[in-house]
């Protein structure tokens, strides 16, 4: 038997009570090893353990207690180290805390509101490299949710937010982070956590019910790209799933949504964990020796329990019943553990479990990591109105002047130093709600905001009133500090589901108001420290500040805000954040000139970037595009003149591009047009794309250096060279009729578009001619020749020159220029043997793939997402292309174009390509090839115009 990598497994795993316990996930509480866990792993011989908050202390205790769990393994025989995993998700979810050693670092929400990918890669790293330190080689991360009804979620900041392709990006960031840190990654929660219906009682189970068709274009895009990109383990949540095509009870108890929604439709091979079996509604409704075997029937790999050590002897028996009553086959557990195997294989072996570096690389790195949490968490204060101008304090404050903050009761959050204090006996029983929170709930318990207000009353020089509020609303007290008070603020912690949270927040807005009506200014902060959905759309609130979590660094940061010692640059999540600039006044954003040496990489990023958070199942038109694509000016062959200049939008701090713009000019031709205009989909809706396309214009439109009597009397949008969008994409057709309504709004007649296609065939070897083709072809005489390099080439030439652009005429000259992996055919008149069509052919990989990027990728991703054939198949391999047919209209010109499409077939077909593309066919062509058998795979509207439109706008 062997593993994956073809390794032969260890002969001990042929008994199956040592395999079966590789498939088991377990916790225990208690912070020293108890007989229990000892049990597990020296007689049921358990292979993977979560540790939570009840099971660390500090950062040393907790190397110490990992080294001894290894230590139990490894003389009991285990042929591999324990798996030992840890939520350590930052904010108010981290399971380990030590105030000398591990640092606090934003939620996931609050690295989200830097508006830095980069920075969720350095926080994830950082937080990787401090728990790999005590021995965890295993993070129960990223929350890959997308909070759909994101006002109403209790998951609230541990989410990125509600907008799928920016949960993409920042969730492979972190995973990345992880990952490059020696961890294995574990996305969570499969298929959607983001927006639940809760239907009240700890015995029911939360629902979802969204479509699988609404999931796929939502909350299923971040795990779809994560798995992509290599994640390695995959949290299937407790949830149930009720829609027309699903009715499941709990997800991660059945095939339809392991076996088929995650391995089948998703592609994911790597190892599937259960929700932990305890939960109430689960154990409830079918108990945990009945789940169990419903679990790794249904797929999972990993069966978690957390806690009691009779319910996981029950599970442990319920799985050896189950293979004994046939239920569960031996090949099954045999599958699941060489997959665990597998995944074990990339983050540990003896040597370093036994080992943990501990303290002396804690020490080390922590300078640099205290230093990375000051710039995220300084980096993710937000403001999101200040519509008095109320901040900083220190400008609007006299000194003489009280400060009151109002603060509510919360329980601490786990990891922090306000737990320490709490004893055990302290904590009280929560809601069902609180139990998705994840250890963050909003509980009552005093002293979290109690340094909060000792940080203001340092600032204040002891000017400062500190209370805090409760369910029972505006008291006399609080009546008394507000007249008192010449600033109030208030801190909400979840709003949205303590409504007493708002309704007190609202009653002293509505106070304020009063006093400040009456003459006696009462100035109102309102600060969000968790959920930022609060008051964010609530104008009444007219200072609004959010912090994304309440630990101790977060209230330090909020301090030095409030206070102007540095400027808060954080912006609210996914649309909060597009809604609130869509208000804003357009912003301009300094636009320079391509630097080739300073920005290739830089382009490079970017384009990779918005491959990865392109729609699944669709190109992002992107696809396959390098930097190289986009420079023409180097290439030899084109015979044309062309002046090329190109724009980007970058941070130059750290050469990172948030967009970029390509221009090409054809000085003899008066023609100037745009090839290319995308921005960071993170950067989206702050005016990027409009500064880029502002600067473009204006550029075409100003004299050349070289050509100074040259007047641009054309622009174009769209480019058949380089063939990445020969206009505005139109697959999509809401996406497409959006950068319609874009490019009109800034000067584009979008009236009389020209329709341009991508064709495909995905699967050439299976392809044959329509009946009757050939002889209709025949019938009509036409000759029809393939020719290499430029010898023959004049009258092609001279078609092309006559009947195309000068773009195309451009792309035939680099054509004809590679006569290896290029040729041309043309189209004889049977009269006059004058030249009536001819098109471009390609082998796979030819030279011209590189301005052509659709020749890289497989032709099969086309719009319905379906991945067969493409090039690389069995049959054949890359993908062969026939490029830029130009047929003068005439009677016979769907007959010519037929022709020189079956030759182009015909080629591609002998040098062994999977597939063919068919690139630039204008309008009515479509259908004639459709006939033939190609499938759409791109639309585009390419848009021309005079420049009399632009030269009357301001293009400052």
């Amino acid at each position: 038997m062997e593993t994956q990598d073809g390794d032969e497994l260890d002969p001990l795993w042929q008994d199956l009570d040592w395999a079966m316990g590789q498939l088991f996930f377990m916790g225990w509480e208690g912070t020293e090893v108890t007989p229990q866990i000892r049990t597990l792993i020296e007689d049921h011989h358990l292979g993977s353990i979560l540790l939570t908050t009840k099971n660390l202390k500090t950062a040393q205790e907790t190397a110490k207690l990992v080294q001894e769990l290894q230590t139990i393994a490894h003389q009991a025989g285990h042929p591999v180290p324990l798996m030992i995993a840890v939520d350590q998700e930052n904010g108010g979810v981290n399971s380990l805390f030590d105030e000398d050693y591990i640092c606090q670092f934003p939620s996931a929400m609050g690295v989200a509101a830097t508006g830095s990918p980069e920075l969720a890669y350095e926080v994830a790293n950082a937080t990787a490299k401090e728990v790999s330190a005590v021995g965890v080689n295993m993070i129960m991360g990223p929350v890959l949710d997308v909070l759909t009804n994101a006002r109403y979620q209790p998951l609230g900041v541990r989410a990125t937010g509600d907008d799928p392709q920016e949960v993409s990006q920042y969730g492979i960031a972190a995973m990345n982070g992880y990952k490059d840190a020696g961890l294995t990654t574990c996305g969570k929660h499969f298929p959607s956590y983001g927006n639940l219906d809760f239907l009240g009682s700890s015995l029911d189970m939360p629902i979802i019910t969204e479509t699988i068709e609404q999931l796929s274009l939502s909350a299923l895009v971040p795990f779809r790209n994560a798995i992509r990109d290599g994640l390695d383990a995959m949290m299937v949540g407790g949830c149930a799933m009720a829609n027309a095509s699903m009715n499941v009870m709990h997800a991660c108890l059945s095939d339809q949504v392991v076996d088929e929604l995650l391995r089948n439709d998703l592609g994911f091979n790597g190892v599937t964990i259960s929700e932990c079996l305890e939960m109430d509604a689960l154990s409830h409704d079918i108990g945990v020796r009945g789940g169990t075997v419903m679990a790794v029937e249904a797929g999972c790999d990993l069966v978690l329990l957390c806690r009691s050590f009779a319910v996981q002897q029950e599970a442990i028996s319920g799985l050896k019943l189950g293979v004994e009553n046939d239920m569960i086959s031996r090949d099954r557990i045999m599958v699941s553990l060489k997959r665990v195997l597998q995944l074990k294989s990339k983050c540990t072996n003896w040597h370093k479990a036994l080992n943990p570096p501990g303290i002396s690389l804690l020490s080390t790195i922590h300078p640099s990591h205290l230093a990375l949490s000051t710039r995220a968490y300084d980096s993710s204060i937000t403001i999101m109105r200040d519509k008095g101008h109320l901040l900083p304090l220190s400008n609007t404050l006299y000194p003489d002047d009280e400060l009151l903050l109002l603060t509510p009761l919360v329980k601490p959050l786990p990891a922090s130093a306000a737990t320490k204090t709490l004893s055990e006996t302290a904590r009280s029983v929560s809601t069902e709600h609180d139990k998705w929170l994840h250890r963050s709930s909003i509980m009552s318990g005093e002293g979290v905001f109690r340094e909060l207000g000792r940080s203001l009353a340092r600032q204040r020089h002891g000017k400062l009133l500190h209370t805090s509020y409760t369910a029972n609303g505006v008291r006399p007290v609080h009546e008394n500090l507000i007249n008192r008070a010449a600033a109030i603020i208030i801190i909400t912690a979840d709003a949205n589901r303590n409504l007493y949270q708002n309704g007190f927040t609202k009653h002293v807005a509505m106070m304020c108001s009063m006093l400040s009506a009456g003459g006696k200014k009462k100035s109102l902060i309102v600060v969000s420290v968790s959920s930022p959905y609060d008051f964010a759309m609530d104008k009444s609130i007219g200072t609004y500040v959010c912090t994304f979590d309440f630990t101790e660094t977060a209230m330090s940061a909020l301090v030095r805000a409030l206070f102007g010692e540095f400027v808060p640059q954080g912006t609210l999540p996914g649309t909060l954040r597009k809604s609130r600039k869509v208000q804003k006044s357009r912003q301009h954003w300094l636009v320079e000139s391509w630097n080739r040496d300073r920005d290739h990489r830089g382009l490079q990023a970017l384009i990779k970037t918005i491959e990865k958070t392109s729609p699944p199942g669709t190109q992002s038109g992107l696809s396959g595009a390098s930097a190289a694509s986009f420079e023409l000016s180097g290439i030899p062959d084109l015979n044309e003149p062309i002046e090329e200049a190109h724009y980007v939008v970058r941070n130059s701090s750290t050469q990172a591009l948030f967009g970029f713009c390509a221009t090409y000019t054809y000085p003899t031709r008066n023609l100037a047009l745009i090839s290319a205009l995308f921005v960071d989909p993170s950067k989206r809706n702050l005016s990027i794309g409009h500064s880029l396309h502002q600067r473009a214009i204006r550029g075409l439109l100003s004299p050349s250096p070289k050509y100074p009597t040259t007047k641009i009397s054309t622009l174009q949008l769209g480019s058949s060279l380089p063939n990445i969008f020969p206009g505005i994409p139109m697959s999509d057709l809401t996406e497409g009729a959006r950068l319609k309504r874009w490019f009109a709004a800034n000067g584009w007649d979008i009236s009389s578009p020209r329709l341009l296609y991508t064709l495909s065939i995905r699967n050439l070897a299976h392809w044959a001619p329509p009946e009757g083709l050939l002889a209709t072809i025949q019938r009509v005489s036409f000759a029809f020749d393939l020719i290499h390099g430029r010898e023959n080439a004049a009258s092609v030439l001279e078609h092309v020159s006559a009947h195309a652009g000068p773009e195309v005429l451009a792309l035939y000259h680099l054509a004809l220029a590679d006569e290896k992996s290029c040729g041309v055919v043309r189209a004889k008149s049977p009269v006059d043997g004058s030249l009536v069509g001819s098109v471009i052919i390609t082998r796979p990989e030819s030279s011209l793939s590189t301005y052509i990027p659709v020749l890289k990728t497989s032709s099969s991703n086309s719009a319905n997402g379906n991945g067969n054939g493409g090039g690389g198949g069995a049959e054949g391999r890359g993908i062969g292309g026939i490029l830029a047919p130009v047929v003068p209209p005439t009677p016979q010109a769907a007959i010519v174009l037929q022709g020189l499409a079956l030759l182009g077939i015909r080629q591609n077909k002998a040098h062994k390509s999977g597939s063919c593309v068919l690139c630039w066919v204008v309008g009515e062509e479509r259908d004639t090839l459709l006939g033939m058998g190609f499938d759409v795979l791109d639309a585009f509207e390419e848009l021309r115009g005079g420049v009399e439109r632009f030269s009357e706008m301001n293009l400052g």
